[in-house]
């Protein structure tokens, strides 16, 4: 029996953590796959955008990779190396190192915006065929869920 052919009660009982495991995996496959194809991968936007002071950066202060990792542990992945992926945006001039501090460079801030356009796009097909107020509810279940848990 396929999931799209199990019952609401059966949907009902199945773990929330299994699946949303299985979303998170899937989403983040699907969005490092059309990023690679857009030529840049997902950590890379990443330094970017914590470099930038017209994005995540509060400042143009520059920060070094322990603080880069800091900033981003929610959602680095094992597998990703920042080191490696800073070491290749100096190498394209989109970003310079000061000593051990990182700093974005006028073309790393137009690779940005560039790799931000890739976007919409993928939101666009992950949201395909789920109103917005589905997409709601289902955040607010997961927040809920969460709420349920926290100590």
């Amino acid at each position: 029996m396929t999931d799209d052919q199990l019952s609401d009660d059966e949907l009902a009982g199945q773990p929330a953590a299994y699946w949303t495991g299985v979303a998170y995996e899937a989403l983040i496959a699907f969005t490092r796959a059309r990023q690679a194809e857009a030529g840049f991968r997902q950590p890379q936007f990443w330094l970017l955008r914590n470099l930038s002071p017209n994005d995540l950066a509060p400042d143009r202060a520059g920060r070094t990779l322990p603080q880069l990792e800091a900033a981003m542990s929610s959602y680095l992945r094992a597998e990703d190396d920042l080191a490696t992926e800073a070491t290749e945006l100096v190498r394209r001039g989109w970003l310079i190192r000061d000593g051990d501090r990182l700093s974005i460079t006028e073309a790393g801030e137009a690779a940005r915006l560039e790799m931000k356009k890739a976007g919409p796009a993928i939101r666009a097909r992950i949201h395909e065929g789920i109103p917005d107020a589905d997409y709601v509810t289902a955040l607010k279940v997961l927040h809920r869920m969460i709420a349920n848990v926290a100590e």
